[in-house]
């Protein structure tokens, strides 16, 4: 994100949580090899039982020069038995031919997964995949499971940035358009579900490189159950590429590092109830295209590029937060590196998916 207003609480993280991380004496495990590949737009969740990730793999020619080039691109998945160490194939629909993003949430029975010009459901009990109705916007990029219903707002691309979201109800087997928002537009927002309300953080920029209007929000919350938005209090500071989770009681936002590697690293937490942030100690390291997932006690942040100043290239380590403590810990190398992997928590493990699978447990 770019440079916002601030308005609201900044509480400074204590001294001593900013010595340094500690390290982690937990393991990685290699996983078998996926029956699948993707190289672009993995997802990954859990079912209570197995870890379902699907993506897009791209189907290649070569010109008259010899250099290959996309033709389309297809939908494949997966799902992985940690119980058994073992894979299947699972077969979606055919897919559209091209798809910029998905997005995809596990309901409690099913796998929804949500496109900008399609949407897919999968159900483990029956093995069975099926093609939703054709949502009612493009918008998705961000999307969420309430519990009752699947919310997804923003998204865009090529100068475009979308305002707009929809809600899809698979007791019902229907969309609805959420109610205008008072956001800016945004092709990456960043949101989490709290448990009653969607929260969402944009940029001030618009794809153009022009500043939104000040009408427009930097932040809000959407709350389903009456269809309404309220705006919140703005991420105080400029982002690069950022991860958000939700702990139980604040909104964790890690930025991924855009720049100096002393000045990009910071992680802050919002409160919804008393529409505040306050700072936390920093992260040990830039990180860009990382991996970041609750354990219900600790924050897992693993991969992506960071390290020293202008060195981005993928890492194997990671860190884990203790929002207790305050404190970081380093956690020990996993089998590979990566950018932009696919990734869930168990429960029990770390599951983390680009090629190659693994499975860290703290």
């Amino acid at each position: 994100m770019r440079v916002l207003t601030v308005v609201c609480l900044l509480v400074a993280a204590p001294a001593a949580a900013l010595a340094g991380a500690q390290q982690s004496a937990a393991t990685w495990r290699l996983l078998p090899t996926a029956p699948v590949t993707s190289d672009q737009l993995r997802t990954a969740v859990w079912t209570g039982k197995e870890v379902l990730v699907f993506g897009r793999h791209s189907i290649t020619a070569k010109d008259a020069n010899g250099k290959p080039y996309i033709v389309k691109t297809v939908d494949v998945a997966a799902a992985y038995d940690p119980s058994s160490n073992a894979w299947r194939t699972l077969s979606p629909p055919a897919g559209v031919g091209y798809s910029p993003s998905y997005s995809a949430a596990w309901t409690g029975r099913q796998l929804l997964v949500w496109g900008p010009f399609d949407a897919l459901s999968y159900d483990p009990a029956t093995n069975h995949w099926r093609t939703l109705p054709r949502p009612p916007t493009n918008a998705g990029r961000l999307a969420v499971w309430t519990g009752k219903v699947l919310v997804g707002w923003g998204g865009g691309c090529c100068g475009d940035a979308f305002k707009d979201g929809a809600a899809f109800n698979p007791v019902t087997n229907s969309w609805r358009k959420l109610a205008p928002s008072p956001l800016a537009g945004s092709q990456s927002p960043l949101g989490v579900w709290t448990g009653r309300e969607l929260v969402i953080f944009v940029g001030n920029i618009d794809p153009n490189g022009k500043p939104w209007p000040a009408r427009l929000a930097r932040a809000a919350a959407y709350n389903p159950a009456t269809n309404t938005w309220r705006r919140i209090a703005p991420l105080p500071d400029e982002r690069g590429q950022a991860n958000v989770v939700w702990d139980g009681k604040e909104v964790l936002v890690m930025d991924g590092g855009a720049g100096s590697e002393k000045l990009f690293r910071p992680v802050l937490a919002y409160n919804p109830a008393t529409n505040t942030w306050r700072r936390l100690a920093p992260m040990p390291s830039t990180r860009i295209g990382a991996v970041a997932e609750w354990t219900g006690t600790r924050l897992l942040v693993w991969g992506g590029g960071g390290g020293p100043e202008g060195s981005f290239f993928p890492r194997r380590n990671g860190f884990a937060y203790d929002p207790a403590t305050n404190r970081w810990a380093t956690l020990p190398n996993a089998p590979f590196a990566a950018q932009n992997a696919a990734a869930a928590w168990t429960g029990r493990s770390l599951f983390v998916w680009k090629g190659v699978a693994a499975m860290y447990t703290p």
